[in-house]
């Protein structure tokens, strides 16, 4: 089965979230990262500091900034996702932080624009 138009944008703005982040030092720990809760799309580091990114892309802004897809019950689900990785993978205990990165994409699916909100939210 062929990816879906939706999934293929999905991919090419995880791919340019990861790029950006490792090309300003972040070390990227997981993609797609799974728990038995649910998925991470990107676990990275930064020295010391887990940064759990949620990246949301878009290819209009008919639905307004990606980065307004990720309220409420989207953060305490993250929250939540996160501390299991934390524990899955001996990190219980050290500093985290949330961030988003909204990717703007083309008509064609090309990245344009990298917006990096660090530390997006808090729980």
């Amino acid at each position: 089965m062929a990816p879906t138009r939706r999934t293929q944008l999905g991919l090419a703005g995880e791919q340019a979230a990861a790029a950006w982040l490792a090309a300003r030092g972040y070390e990227i720990l997981a993609r797609n990262a799974r728990t038995r809760f649910g998925e991470i799309d990107l676990v990275a580091r930064q020295g010391a500091l887990v940064v759990f990114v949620e990246v949301k892309s878009r290819s209009s802004a008919a639905f307004g900034h990606p980065a307004e897809a990720v309220a409420g019950r989207k953060q305490r689900r993250l929250a939540h996702l996160a501390a299991a990785f934390l524990a899955g993978h001996g990190l219980a205990g050290s500093p985290a932080r949330f961030d988003v990165i909204a990717v703007h994409l083309d008509a064609a699916g090309v990245p344009r624009v990298v917006d990096h909100l660090p530390g997006a939210f808090e729980l």
